[in-house]
């Protein structure tokens, strides 16, 4: 790239104020640009902000606009270490008073995301209690040329409804979108109990009754473990058929990707389960750089990731750095599809950018929990046997670079 390329500032809305949204519109802002980030819920924290209100949502979570957007339950920790999930210049530090387990509850991850926010200056850029209802193009003309968008928007106590027009949009939703239902035989015409996980909170509903959990994922495990405390019988299973079940009642765990209020006529979609066509997980080649998503890749360390696609987005915008042809992208995304082989992606991605690969640690780390919660899922979490990564990582850069005492405590959540 030419470093003499001529910068410009874009005036950007980023659709959630998750862990995506949030290093997206810091990196955004860093950049020059000015920022927007629209928030359908109270607070920062997407996924992460619980909500135990789920009784006006419909049991299998069919509606097309979720009243609840999150997914956590009352019990949920975090399946990988504290180490590994902070941002590259914001580690997951211990702190007194909190959750202190190096694998915590979702509240202490909340908070994090909270101390990220209050510290980078981030809450005068988000609005929240305001649901995305629609974007979509203003003009659709060639490649490259600047296309613009049209964000309808309307904030919870008021039905007056607010469009504007933005460079670029950043959609930030992550990829805990929407429940996704399993093709079951005999499920519409099955009369008892049908959930899923996405409205589960607690086991108590369960009590002394009979209950088949459909998915083998860690979530469903994580249920199945705990209701084994209360309910009559368990039941984990990949696949059925509820012709012939006596169960009174089953949960399918299992969360897709949806985006409602975006319209790209068709350029766009979602099929079996994967968002395409993106160029890196990130751009749609014929309506980049000015649409991009964050957040969309499962099976990586998050964070670290998020945040390089942030930086590059964002120098995209300014026009510090430049995408390939749109040929090359739509035969990169071919190539990608056919081999299915993500291992070192992080790094790659990273190269775009000059974004420093992950540190071996971290991805050690990562592996250790992998191991350890194939062995004993039970233990996992409380019993391991990294200390020695552990203590590599601790001298790190990434937990030295800031003293403890200077960082932000955010206030306990009721």
């Amino acid at each position: 790239m030419v470093s003499e390329r001529k910068t410009c500032s874009k005036h950007v809305g980023v659709i959630g104020a998750g862990p995506s949204g949030l290093v997206a519109a810091r990196e955004l802002r860093e950049e020059g640009h000015s920022v927007v980030v629209f928030e359908q819920s109270h607070e920062v924290g997407g996924q992460w902000l619980y909500n135990p209100n789920v009784e006006n949502e419909d049991p299998l979570g069919k509606d097309t606009f979720l009243k609840v957007h999150s997914s956590m339950y009352a019990s949920l920790r975090l399946t990988s270490p504290r180490e590994i999930m902070g941002f590259t210049d914001f580690p997951f530090l211990v702190k007194k008073g909190r959750d202190m387990r190096r694998f915590p509850g979702h509240r202490e991850l909340l908070l994090y995301l909270k101390d990220f926010c209050e510290w980078f200056g981030l809450r005068e850029l988000i609005r929240f209690n305001t649901r995305v209802e629609y974007v979509g193009m203003l003009d659709y003309g060639e490649f490259g040329k600047d296309l613009r968008w049209v964000v309808r928007s309307k904030e919870e106590k008021c039905e007056k409804v607010v469009e504007e027009v933005f460079d670029a949009v950043v959609v930030a939703t992550g990829h805990y979108s929407r429940p996704r239902l399993p093709s079951i035989i005999g499920m519409e015409a099955w009369k008892k109990k049908q959930m899923h996980s996405h409205v589960y909170r607690v086991p108590e509903p369960f009590r002394n009754e009979a209950v088949v959990v459909v998915g083998n994922s860690l979530s469903g495990q994580d249920i199945s473990m705990e209701l084994v405390d209360v309910a009559k019988h368990i039941y984990l299973s990949a696949e059925m058929d509820l012709g012939s079940l006596q169960t009174p009642s089953y949960i399918a765990p299992g969360i897709s990707y949806s985006f409602p209020f975006l319209d790209t006529k068709g350029i766009v979609v979602v099929d079996d389960d994967r968002v395409g066509p993106l160029y890196e997980h990130s751009f749609p080649p014929s309506l980049a750089p000015s649409l991009s998503f964050v957040g969309i890749p499962r099976k990586l360390i998050g964070f670290p990731f998020f945040e390089s696609q942030a930086k590059w987005i964002a120098q995209l915008l300014s026009g510090k750095k430049a995408l390939p042809s749109w040929d090359d992208m739509m035969k990169s995304i071919k190539e990608f599809y056919h081999s299915r082989d993500a291992d070192g992606y992080c790094d790659k991605y990273g190269d775009h950018i000059g974004f420093p690969h992950l540190e071996e640690w971290r991805k050690e780390l990562c592996l250790s929990a992998l191991r350890n919660a194939d062995t004993n899922l039970e233990t996992y979490r409380d019993s391991y046997d990294d200390l020695e990564l552990l203590q590599e990582a601790h001298k790190s850069p990434h937990f030295t670079q800031l003293e403890p005492k200077s960082l932000p405590f955010s206030d306990p959540i009721n």
